[in-house]
This record gives C-alpha cells, sequence and structure tokens, in this order.
C-alpha cells in the first residue's frame, strides 16, 4: 500500500487513500492536523494528514510505501488527535512475480484467456486479454489491493462472467521507461523467484 507525499503540488499533506469514492459526494471530519474524509453511506474513503513533516520524517516525494514503522506512527498520531480508526492495513506487496500454471481459452471471449497464476501463496484466476500471455512464464501480477501508476486500483472482478483476482501486467501498465509499444505482458526471466515483490 501506498501513501502520497507531493509538497510542491499540494502543499505539506500526506495523503492516505483507502477507497474509491465519488468525487463529488463526500463530507470530511477535522482532529487537529487530520481530516477524515468520508463517502456516501459513511464509508471511509481516506485521510489527509496537514503539517506533514512536522508529524513525521518524510524524505520522499510522490508514491510512498507504507511499513510496518510508518503505519505504527501513523497510528500513534491519531491516538494524540482523539482519532478512533484502527488502520488496519494490508501491508503485504500487491505487486509480485507469478508463474502462468495454465492457460485456458475464455469461453465467451475469443481474445482472451482464463490463466491459473502462482503467486506464492496462492494461486489466482485471472482473466487476460494480452496475446502473448502463455503457460510457463514468469510475469508480473497486480494483486487485489495494488494502485497502478495509473492510478487505477485493482479490484476483484467479473469479464465476460468468469472471476478474475488481479492482473497481469505489461511495462507499459507499470510505467517502465522504454516500454514497447505493441500489445503484451512482461514476461521476466528466470532470474526473478515466484511470490517476490517486483519493485518498480
Amino acid at each position: 500500500m501506498n501513501v502520497f507525499y507531493n509538497p510542491k503540488g499540494v502543499g505539506d499533506v500526506l495523503i492516505i487513500p483507502i477507497e474509491e469514492g465519488d468525487r463529488y459526494e463526500y463530507s470530511y471530519e477535522t482532529y487537529g492536523d487530520i481530516v477524515r474524509i468520508i463517502g456516501e453511506g459513511g464509508k471511509v474513503l481516506g485521510y489527509n494528514i496537514f503539517n506533514a513533516t512536522k508529524n513525521f520524517d518524510i524524505e520522499q516525494t510522490g508514491a510512498i510505501k507504507l511499513t510496518e514503522d510508518f503505519l505504527s506512527k501513523i497510528q500513534e498520531l491519531f491516538y494524540k488527535n482523539d482519532v478512533k480508526d484502527e488502520l488496519n492495513f494490508d501491508l503485504s506487496p500487491k505487486f509480485v512475480v507469478g508463474y502462468v500454471e495454465e492457460k485456458q481459452p475464455h469461453e465467451n471471449a475469443d481474445k482472451l484467456n482464463v490463466c491459473k497464476v502462482d503467486v506464492g501463496n496462492e494461486v489466482l484466476q485471472i482473466v487476460c486479454g494480452a496475446p502473448n500471455v502463455d503457460a510457463g512464464q514468469k510475469v508480473v501480477v497486480a494483486k487485489v489491493g495494488a494502485t497502478m501508476p495509473s492510478g487505477l486500483r485493482i479490484k476483484p472482478s467479473e469479464l465476460r462472467g468468469v472471476p478474475s483476482n488481479g492482473m497481469i501486467c505489461s511495462q507499459k501498465e507499470l510505467g517502465l521507461p522504454n516500454a514497447p509499444e505493441e500489445k503484451g505482458i512482461y514476461v521476466l526471466d528466470d532470474s526473478y523467484q515466484v511470490g517476490e515483490e517486483f519493485t518498480f
């Protein structure tokens, strides 16, 4: 999970996104430097922490990987400001190396395939439309909960009636430099280990 800090564009504000919501339908509650953003039905969409560098040592800008240590410091600030919310975020890696165990044609779509992908601790079913996907490949998988460089949040979905849990990524989707223009997933070499975090 990433938090975001852009002092030039936004100011000294740490942004903690949790859920997507209607950008025009929300309310907010303020507790000192902490603003809780609330969407439809009382769902918490995220938090903004103002005067971020007064509260934390922040050396990076842009997307910052949330660690257990950083999360505990945020939770401590919440307690100091009487924010009772428990921040039980899943901090496990969301971009990992996967191994395509099986590829079957989608029963309702000629250009889609249904893949079984081993990501180390589980096997995911992922519907993929890339022309070059095949069994036996090591690939980059964006797991459910991942946020792509484009801002797209990966959620469980159903493509033409078939459940899909994650996305097999192309270099372009990962925002890698010099990504090829042709459509196709990023096939990794054998030096990568199945289940390890893919950093980019």
